[in-house]
């Protein structure tokens, strides 16, 4: 599910920035890393969008569970509370000539500056489903990740003008499935069990019978009898 919610705040990514004409005709939007071996078979103007650290923010956590409903009222399951992290990503551009670059980083650095929250018409699957608010800022103060120039270095790359973007995001907690009703009743067996002409009996209805519970018969009512008045 984790790497679902990754995708999810991707996608979200993707559509705000084409939406903000980012990279604009003739460009393309990447989301893998810049290694060197990637710049060698770029072709065309390109926007990257690196993740490059994940971190969970603690300070959001919470503990206890939520019933869910079916749609007559039943509980289905139970839910933990969401958990929320945060994504950084490292937005670069890259073209031929280092004006073209910083045109490019512009325009994204103006698309995504713009929004302090990722819209709801960008959130899909999980993010959707859970209708919580997605913040996001952009070239704000360094994360708590690895600062630009060892991502370069591990990338095996020359330092580059880069936006970086800090996306916090739920991730959709765990789900326990309802056990089935119970349908029978408890059975004793052994040297416990109790003498068979006195069976042991269940509150409500059970399709046990024999040596255990056996199911449950209204008793007869018993009226009163009362003396004639002489």
């Amino acid at each position: 599910m984790g790497a679902a919610m990754i995708h999810e705040v991707d996608d979200a990514l993707r559509g705000l920035l084409t939406e903000g004409g980012v990279p604009g005709s003739g460009g393309e939007l990447a989301f893998e890393a810049p290694t060197t071996d990637w710049t060698a078979r770029r072709t065309v103007p390109t926007v990257n969008v690196f993740l490059y650290d994940i971190r969970e923010d603690r300070a959001r956590r919470s503990t206890g569970t939520t019933e869910e409903l079916d749609a007559h009222g039943k509980v289905t399951g139970w839910r933990d509370p969401p958990r929320w992290f945060r994504l950084s990503y490292l937005v670069t551009a890259w073209t031929n000539r280092p004006q073209d670059e910083h045109r490019l980083l512009s325009r994204a650095l103006s698309c995504l500056v713009r929004r302090e929250r990722v819209e709801d018409r960008w959130l899909t699957g999980s993010l959707a489903e859970l209708g919580l608010s997605v913040t996001m800022e952009a070239a704000g103060p360094v994360s708590q990740g690895s600062a630009a120039t060892d991502i370069w270095s591990a990338l095996g790359g020359e330092l580059k003008p880069a936006i970086d973007v800090l996306v916090i995001a739920p991730l959709i907690g765990a789900h326990t499935p309802a056990g089935p009703p119970v349908t029978e009743g408890l059975v004793l067996r052994g040297d416990l069990a109790p003498d068979p002409g006195h069976h042991l009996r269940y509150e409500t209805p059970t399709t046990a019978e024999g040596d255990g519970f056996a199911p449950t018969r209204p008793r007869p009512t018993r009226r009163k009898r009362s003396n004639p008045i002489r």
